[in-house]
């Protein structure tokens, strides 16, 4: 009884901030099912939605019009400077050791620091309270749809080896809660997207950059340095992009506006692009003379001497190459 009270005190005082969920407000002839089927465009996350707004357990729920629903759904991130796993873990979910979860909830690695200016999801954290045949395999595999996560309920309830109790309260993180446009637009209308930081536009953004910057690189690497300005230009206007993706983006665009001697584009895209990569290293080797000039253009004109990047200058430069294999720019 005592480790049963200890554990809940534990869970109470680390609780994440408020979901990021929008209310609902049932309409006539409306079911729990119908609900989910147009917020998820799934019929199955009634349950959901049952678990979430403390409902029987029971499927086809009849619900009364002017019952005031939540509607789940999850958060989103900007990640800033300096910021980690483990501090966003203990920012946005109540603890720095459930940084694991919100790494693997984006893909990520909880070890390997999250890249400045990306968007990340936060989950939603449903509150489950247990019932006598309850246990962590058995709700892992009911909200989370494998058995194999029940090490992120362990780890995220700070859980020992003690089987759970009728009544103990268990958090369950979830990602998987796409909204459907119709969907959306009832989040939107209820403000929940402006809590949620964009709610995914940006994350979507940026994964729709990843999967283009290869097409961007092929552009300037085969002399389309049209199509490389105007795709450049379309992702960078396509939404907030990280630190690295707009460095690359503009790197791209000032080996473009060198070829197209548009010099002056060349050296604001240059200035840009080592605004967002201050680490990055103007090589004679690797870069073209005339981009090597662009940018050292731009930077006296904007960054004082002892704040320049530096450049690389080997032991033999009189013959620099080009920014590509086979001599172009």
């Amino acid at each position: 009884m005592l480790a049963s009270a200890t554990a809940l005190l534990l869970i109470a005082t680390s609780m994440p901030r408020g979901a990021d969920a929008f209310p609902h407000i049932v309409r006539s002839g409306e079911t729990l099912a119908r609900i989910a089927e147009r917020v998820y465009g799934r019929v199955e996350a009634e349950q959901l939605l049952v678990a979430a707004n403390g409902l029987d357990n029971g499927r086809g729920i009849a619900i009364a019009p002017g019952m005031r629903l939540e509607i789940p759904a999850v958060g989103h991130h900007r990640v800033a400077a300096g910021e980690t796993w483990p501090s966003l873990a203990d920012l946005l979910l109540g603890s720095p050791d459930r940084s694991d979860v919100l790494a693997f909830a984006n893909g990520a690695k909880s070890w390997i620091a999250p890249t400045e200016g990306l968007e990340i999801r936060v989950p939603y954290n449903l509150r489950y309270i247990a019932t006598s045949g309850d246990s962590i395999l058995t709700i892992a595999y009911r909200f989370l749809g494998d058995r194999d996560k029940a090490w992120m309920l362990h780890r995220y309830n700070h859980l020992g080896n003690q089987p759970l109790r009728r009544g103990e309260l268990v958090l369950v993180p979830i990602v998987d809660l796409e909204l459907t446009a119709e969907g959306k637009l009832e989040a939107a209308l209820a403000g929940a997207l402006v809590r949620a930081e964009g709610s995914g536009q940006a994350r979507d953004a940026q994964r729709r950059t990843d999967a283009e910057l290869p097409a961007l690189a092929a552009d300037v690497y085969n002399g389309r340095y049209v199509d490389a300005v105007v795709r450049a230009n379309r992702l960078l206007g396509s939404g907030s992009l990280s630190r690295p993706q707009i460095a690359l983006i503009h790197q791209k665009l000032v080996e473009a506006y060198v070829a197209l001697d548009a010099q002056g584009l060349a050296e604001t895209s240059c200035r840009l692009w080592r605004e967002a990569d201050p680490a990055a290293v103007l090589d004679p080797v690797e870069l073209s003379p005339k981009i090597v000039r662009a940018c050292l253009n731009a930077t006296t004109q904007s960054v004082s001497p002892e704040k320049q990047a530096p450049v690389v200058v080997p032991a033999s430069s009189s013959t620099a190459v080009g920014a590509r294999a086979d001599g172009g720019i």
